[in-house]
């Protein structure tokens, strides 16, 4: 099956790049068993239909071609460079290819910055080469890139090579896109699609990423009316503005991008004042930039190609109603457990759709659902006719056929009747081989459009996302609060980490409501204070050297009596200088004790790459326990507000689970979507956390507990 043929419809800054009229080859050889040979043998058996220059000053030619001592004996117009040669020498050719007007660059050669060698400051210079004469630089250290419609195998990998005697199989229309930091992650993404049937656009190693990285290259993804689905393996992100703008306008057209990313257990702990920060680690602004723009997380190699197949392959589902056609009823059974394991649904059908299928199917088999056909209705033609009666059926989402694909002589789908349904992408039809499946099955099915599944999991996670998928929405942009740094006042108090009592005046300042509390600094004071909280309250030591108060006995709650605070008083402080004698202690914060309701934690926190960033999750004491915790960049809106606390495990609490009242969730979202604000509109601020905020029924808002502020030198 040919994907149906589409180009770039608009013209694009890396056009030149990505579609080449003519490469030159700095460090070809004639030795086609090592990388310089690869990169011209790769080129030509996948037949590059521009002008190829070999350079090397060693050789008159190259397997027929001439070659040139150096770029500029060339004399000819060049549009990419493909650089293999010592990495001392490389600045040196760069130099040369911008003289003579070379447009584009690939360094596949190593010993830059990820080594930390002799060359390493040399990729800043090949950086500053970049800005200073506008040629764009992959690498260094990079795999290259292929690009499969025009045939362009700028790489080394094996995973391009052309083998006659192996005709490709290809079974979608739609095209995938691979961006990886990581070459031979990227192409081994690309040789599993393949086997899989899975047409692809482009594979990029952007390496080092000295000039061009990783969200520009994204970009182009997006742009490109020939790529679909877009597949990212990611370390971190080194243009982030780039990135961002890229995801954005994926989410707005509606384009999938499916990432890997790695180094999620990267040692060392953020030394932060707030649970907040403690508990964002090293990729929650990732995670969260990856839920606001919809982008599908994927945490294997097979899930992330599966995810890709079924993208590249179904229309979007409706629902999330499965239907599972079985001629095994344990792997039906099998199949079923993994996908409602996955959250998606196996309902059973109604009996005019059980009548209908009950007509085509044996005695002994089951029409519920899974719909158990038995190996007899694949021979009867019965498979077939209930594929189709399904892809018509309101009651159902997505079709699996579960079947068994080892023969290299029998199809059990008719591939001139099965492709008409394929074709009307009604719904998804997910097809399983429990056994595995012959290249004689593969390719027979791919010329119909079918991908066939073997992963049980990755199916299962493939199925998942696509509903997830199906339903996003692209959340509305929030505006900053221009008058942010004004209400304020004077940001002096932000040069370090404030007690509860000046964090909370901050929060005042800014516009968020807060119970009515004194600073008691003496106990001549205390009386006054007792006089105008009331009964019941609470009182909390105060200084900006103990910013988690209760770990050195500094709270005391539920006081009746001016008795009882009094010796409340004595004791914090008593305490405070016990535990923390060297810490400067404000007074004893006094207020009332709140009502009943949810705790919950929201805070914000400056990202290094991302910027601000706003998290939610179940508060109180538990918080770094169950570290239920949800994150996005901020600001953010009060609807998507909503949608991060209908994410959280602990969502029931909030919609009056077992009978309890309903929370005030619109008066917790104000709350969370003002504190974004905060985060985005004060970069001196570097942490906030208001935990616990107490949710109080619906209508009775919400009330603050405690609150932190810290301010940015604090962390520098």
């Amino acid at each position: 099956m040919t994907p149906a043929p589409s180009e770039t419809t608009l013209q694009h800054p890396l056009d030149s790049f990505f579609s080449p009229s003519s490469i030159a080859i700095i460090g070809a050889s004639r030795e086609a068993t090592k990388i310089p040979g690869m990169l011209l043998t790769f080129l030509r058996r996948n037949g590059y239909a521009g002008a190829i220059f070999p350079v090397n000053p060693r050789y008159d030619e190259i397997d027929g071609l001439a070659c040139h001592p150096s770029v500029a004996a060339i004399g000819k117009p060049i549009d990419l460079a493909i650089v293999i040669i010592p990495a001392q020498h490389v600045l040196g050719a760069l130099e040369e290819c911008a003289a003579v007007g070379v447009k584009n660059a690939v360094i596949i050669s190593s010993g830059f910055a990820e080594g930390g060698g002799d060359s390493a400051d040399v990729q800043g210079d090949i950086a500053a080469l970049a800005r200073r004469t506008g040629m764009r630089i992959s690498g260094p250290n990079a795999e290259g890139f292929y690009n499969e419609m025009k045939r362009v195998a700028a790489t080394f990998s094996p995973t391009v090579d052309v083998k006659p005697d192996a005709p490709r199989l290809i079974a979608t229309r739609k095209r995938i896109g691979i961006v990886a930091q990581s070459g031979g992650i990227g192409f081994a993404i690309y040789n599993r699609a393949k086997a899989l049937g899975v047409a692809t656009s482009y594979v990029v190693s952007t390496g080092n990423e000295a000039d061009l990285a990783a969200g520009e290259i994204l970009d182009y993804m997006v742009r490109d009316a020939s790529t679909d689905v877009i597949l990212l393996f990611i370390e971190g992100i080194r243009d982030p503005d780039n990135f961002v703008a890229a995801a954005a306008r994926a989410a707005e057209v509606g384009k999938p991008i499916i990432v890997s990313k790695v180094g999620r257990t990267s040692a060392g702990e953020r030394a932060a004042a707030s649970h907040t920060a403690s508990m964002a680690g090293w990729n929650a602004a990732y995670d969260a930039v990856f839920a606001k723009y919809g982008l599908i997380a994927a945490h294997d190699i097979d899930e992330a190609v599966a995810i890709a197949a079924a993208l590249a392959s179904s229309p979007r589902p409706k629902g999330d109603r499965v239907a599972v056609v079985t001629v095994s009823g344990g792997a039906g059974a099998w199949v079923a457990d993994t996908l409602a394991s996955e959250g998606l649904t196996i309902p059973e059908l109604s009996e005019p759709l059980q009548a209908e299928i009950r007509a085509l199917i044996p005695s002994y088999g089951s029409p519920r659902n899974p719909v158990d056909i038995t190996a007899q209705a694949v021979h009867s033609g019965g498979l077939q006719k209930i594929i189709e009666i399904l892809s018509r059926s309101d009651e159902i989402d997505i079709i699996v056929p579960v079947l068994s694909l080892s023969s290299e002589t029998r199809m059990p789908l008719k591939i001139p009747e099965i492709k008409p349904v394929i074709d009307a992408q009604l719904k998804p039809i997910l097809l399983h081989s429990y056994t595995l499946p012959s290249l004689f099955a593969r390719d027979g099915l791919g010329q119909a459009g079918i991908v066939v599944f073997h992963g049980l999991a990755p199916l299962g996670r493939a199925a998942r996302q696509m509903v997830r998928r199906a339903n996003f929405v692209v959340a509305p942009p929030a505006a900053i609060d221009e008058a942010l740094p004004a209400a304020a006042g004077s940001l002096d108090r932000l040069s370090g980490g404030l007690s509860e009592y000046e964090s909370k005046q901050l929060l005042r300042d800014c516009g968020v409501s807060l119970p009515d509390e004194i600073l008691v600094r003496s106990r001549a004071e205390l009386d006054a204070a007792l006089t105008r909280v009331g009964f019941p309250l609470v009182m909390k030591i105060q200084s900006r050297d103990i910013p988690h108060k209760s770990e050195v006995g500094g709270v005391r709650v539920n006081i009746a009596s001016a008795d009882e605070a009094a010796s409340a008083y004595d004791a914090l402080l008593d305490s405070a200088r016990r535990h923390c004698p060297g810490a400067n202690i404000q007074g004893v914060l006094v207020g009332p004790m709140a009502k009943k309701g949810v705790e919950i934690i929201v805070g914000t926190v400056q990202d290094a790459t991302f910027g601000p960033v706003v998290m939610v999750g179940l508060g109180g004491i538990a918080t770094e326990l169950f570290k239920d915790v949800v994150y996005r960049p901020a600001p953010i809106g009060e609807g998507e507000a909503i949608a991060m606390l209908d994410e959280l495990k602990s969502a029931p609490l909030l919609r009056g689970f077992r009978g309890a009242p309903k929370a005030d969730v619109q008066a917790l979202a104000r709350l969370i979507a003002r504190l974004s604000q905060l985060s985005a509109g004060l970069r001196q601020v570097s942490e906030i956390e208001v935990n616990p905020v107490m949710v109080h029924p619906e209508g009775e808002g919400v009330t603050i507990l405690d609150a932190l502020v810290v301010g940015a030198s604090a962390k520098a």
